[in-house]
């Protein structure tokens, strides 16, 4: 089965919220089987919202929408699928009872207000879906063509409590025969190009046994998803398992993980696993490093702390950077960041410690030292490695991508720090 997704609200378009409700109804409905084949988004005009709708209907004739079913008067929805179907929008009185109820168990003094009223107005001939979750009842409305759509409230919770209870089991009916889930696996990649990756991968799509090959390009780096459609679960996770090993082989070091793997807590891990602690000593970067170590839940066992030297008079005294390197070096500079990773060891007593300093813009470059370039220095067990390079973006990617860097320059060292001697 294929299902169309319509996502309803001028919130949506102007984006002042994030649409959740389309990427949550994607996992599961995938999880049954069922693929959302397309998704539209639109403003809470009746005519758009009839439009979209019935461009779906035409195509696939399964479609969800969510959104537009509040108690004022931009909840359009209900009245532009009803004329779609020709139905009568006609008071449902269960529903009212239903939140005359839901006012009284809240302790809500007088009665209910009239505006709510226009919530349990439905469409004539629609299957009711009870929502126990809140005011908005959804609805199904099927036609003589066997076509449908569902209607869902917008707001994520009642959306999701609405779909586990009614609608999911509904479409489970609906689905011929058994269920083959549609299963994805991910490849975390990073310090590789997407094109790089591509050309590397285009001689071993045979070994993916025809799984589908995605590129997911992102600060992080590349993610490479496969996606399994039309096996039994168990045959995809093989598979998938089987794909993910030819992926990690061609991209070689450059991948760090699988799924939701964070390279933080890879890079903790790794210290972890080594006995090592580690400190830190960041300038550009404003303490975003320290943040996204001490995000991984547990890490108090590894991370011992750090100093955001924004300034120059803090690398000299709280990391013990010379002023006469920085004269002679400037700031930004490999030998200023190694400075700075050795006292961060030495201030915190750490056997992993990085240095970062860098121009994050969108002021303060040069001919010599433009916006973007980053220096960074790691130093685990007295061993230092440095790495430097303009990096793109604005002042939040550079200062972000500069943290990705020296997650990953960390992960790399220790892992040549635990290699064994040849």
């Amino acid at each position: 089965m294929n299902i169309e997704l319509v996502t309803i609200g001028d919130e949506l378009l102007l984006g002042l919220t994030v649409d959740t409700n389309a990427v949550w109804l994607a996992r599961e409905l995938s999880q049954m089987g069922v693929a959302i084949v397309r998704r539209a988004t639109c403003g809470d005009d009746a005519d758009d919202i009839a439009s979209a709708v019935n461009d779906a209907l035409v195509r696939t004739g399964a479609v969800i929408t969510t959104g537009g079913l509040g108690p004022t008067a931009d909840d359009k929805t209900k009245v532009a699928v009803a004329k779609l179907f020709d139905r009568q929008l006609e008071f449902h009185e269960p529903s009212w009872e239903r939140i005359r109820e839901i006012w009284r168990t809240r302790g809500r003094s007088g009665e209910v207000p009239e505006s709510n009223k226009q919530q349990v107005m439905l469409p004539s001939g629609a299957d009711i879906l009870t929502n126990r979750h809140g005011t908005a009842p959804g609805m199904m409305l099927r036609d003589a063509h066997g076509r449908w759509v569902a209607m869902l409230p917008g707001v994520p919770r009642e959306m999701r409590g609405l779909f586990n209870d009614e609608l999911g089991p509904r479409i489970r009916a609906l689905v011929p025969g058994a269920v083959f889930p549609i299963l994805t696996r991910t490849v975390r990649t990073t310090g590789i190009a997407e094109s790089t990756l591509a050309d590397l991968l285009v001689t071993h799509t045979s070994a993916l046994k025809g799984l589908s090959l995605a590129y997911l390009p992102g600060q992080e780096g590349v993610d490479l998803r496969l996606t399994s459609r039309g096996r039994s679960a168990d045959e995809s996770d093989r598979v998938l398992a089987e794909g993910a090993v030819v992926l990690c082989a061609v991209a070689s070091d450059h991948a760090y993980g699988t799924d939701d793997d964070d390279l933080a807590a890879v890079a903790l891990n790794g210290c972890r696993a080594a006995g090592y602690h580690i400190a830190v000593g960041e300038s550009c970067t404003g303490g975003m490093l320290g943040q996204r170590l001490t995000a991984v839940p547990g890490s108090s066992d590894v991370f011992l702390g750090g100093v955001i030297a924004y300034d120059n008079a803090v690398k000299i005294t709280a990391l013990g950077v010379a002023a006469s390197l920085i004269e002679l070096h400037g700031a930004v500079s490999a030998e200023v960041a190694v400075a700075m990773a050795r006292g961060a060891c030495e201030r915190f007593g750490a056997e992993v410690g990085v240095g970062i300093t860098g121009v994050a813009g969108p002021g303060g470059g040069s001919a010599e030292k433009p916006v973007g370039l980053v220096h960074i220095a790691v130093q685990v067990a007295g061993e230092v490695t440095t790495r430097g390079g303009q990096l793109i973006g604005d002042r939040a990617e550079v200062r972000f991508r500069a943290t990705q860097l020296a997650l990953d320059l960390i992960r790399r060292a220790l892992s040549v720090s635990r290699a064994p001697a040849s």
